[in-house]
């Protein structure tokens, strides 16, 4: 008696129970593991089993060319287990399964089960591309959620709200890092460039936290060392231009510190066209300065002119002398009747004092401005 399809798949329908059982006591025969899960995760597998061999059934009574198989086959897990259990062992589920229905076609069918094998087989194939599609969706999901998560601390640390709801997020990233940490500012080039710093610092070792902003670039490292080796390396990720790396803090609670000394940086960083690649904000303390940074300019009254003033009149006296003297250590021991060689050494002391040289082209110029702002603005000695 030759039977249709319609009606072969009911037979099977009758049977549907008893092969999803003997799937499940298969696994749990074959595959150790699936006993270690949780008993909810445990009982989707169950529905899951059933979901397929109901898949099944179906795509063979309507005709398995015109009805294609899709991932809404497991629909009725929760994404959450792509994260339990791994594709590889979802595909093995899949063909001990189907194995276990082929094994039990001819007690379910008798002279039709030749008729369903080659079906079943088809089935197979078709329902291992639907398990990688549900594995690829949780993946790029789940990649999506921790962009928008990354960008959404990056914002928050750079808006100073370093708090521990922020350090906790930062952790569920798998930012790791303690130490030192600092914050650098670019040009966006290709979108391809957050995967570029995220391996570069992991080849590293160091933590990274990135973001862009409009067609700027944030990166935020962590565990990076006193010369800020690490820094440097990101840099290539980032568009031709200025690249500005902040001053280095003790925590990512402080991370605004760095953030807004590097964001400053890279407003003036034009002002000086021969800058290094990367630069430090600290290094641009003039044309921040200059552009109204009040931070840029209490630090160079703070760290170069207050130095120099303390030193002692000489000191300060003879660095004016020289730079206006045009570095020249024989005019300035003229104008200030001294030997040539107390010129030098008060330029020494300075130097040790301010960590500048004033017969350093780029030194002089800041060292100059931090005079002009001190004759305006004397700090308190």
């Amino acid at each position: 008696m030759t039977r249709t399809r319609a009606q072969i798949a009911q037979r099977l329908t009758r049977s549907s129970g008893s092969l999803s059982t003997a799937a499940l006591t298969r696994m749990e025969q074959d595959m150790p593991w699936v006993m270690e899960l949780p008993a909810q995760d445990r009982s989707f597998i169950g529905l899951i089993v059933q979901a397929g061999i109901k898949s099944f059934i179906d795509w063979y009574r309507h005709d398995e060319a015109a009805s294609p198989i899709s991932a809404e086959v497991f629909g009725v897990a929760p994404q959450e287990m792509a994260g339990e259990v791994t594709l590889q062992q979802t595909v093995a589920m899949v063909r001990l399964s189907i194995t276990v229905v082929d094994e039990n076609l001819d007690d379910a069918l008798g002279e039709d089960a030749e008729s369903v094998r080659s079906a079943l087989n088809r089935y197979a194939r078709e329902i291992a591309f639907a398990t990688a599609e549900v594995y690829a969706r949780a993946a790029e999901q789940r990649g999506a959620w921790d962009a928008r998560l990354e960008a959404l601390v990056v914002d928050s640390l750079l808006r100073g709200e370093g708090d521990e709801t922020i350090s906790s997020r930062a952790s569920a990233l798998g930012w790791e890092a303690t130490g030192n940490v600092l914050v650098m500012m670019g040009g966006l080039g290709e979108r391809s460039a957050l995967e570029q710093v995220r391996r570069i610092a992991r080849d590293r070792g160091v933590g990274c936290l990135s973001a862009v902003q409009g067609d700027r670039l944030v990166v935020v490292l962590g565990g990076v060392d006193e010369l800020g080796k690490s820094a440097a390396a990101v840099a290539v990720a980032f568009a031709p231009g200025a690249v500005v790396i902040g001053p280095m803090v003790s925590s990512l609670t402080e991370a605004k510190i760095s953030a807004d000394a590097a964001h400053s940086g890279l407003r003036v960083a034009i002002g000086w066209p021969d800058a290094p690649r990367p630069v430090q904000a600290d290094d641009l303390l003039p044309e921040r300065a200059l552009a109204g940074d009040a931070d840029a300019r209490r630090a160079l009254l703070e760290q170069v002119f207050a130095p120099l003033a303390a030193a002692g009149g000489a000191v300060l006296e003879t660095v004016e002398s020289y730079l206006s003297q045009g570095s020249s250590i024989e005019a300035t021991g003229r104008a200030l009747f001294v030997h040539a060689n107390t010129v030098r050494y008060r330029l020494k002391r300075a130097t040790e004092l301010t960590g500048l040289s004033p017969s350093h082209p780029r030194d002089s110029y800041t060292l100059r401005l931090a005079l002009t702002l001190g004759r305006l603005d004397p700090p308190e000695l």
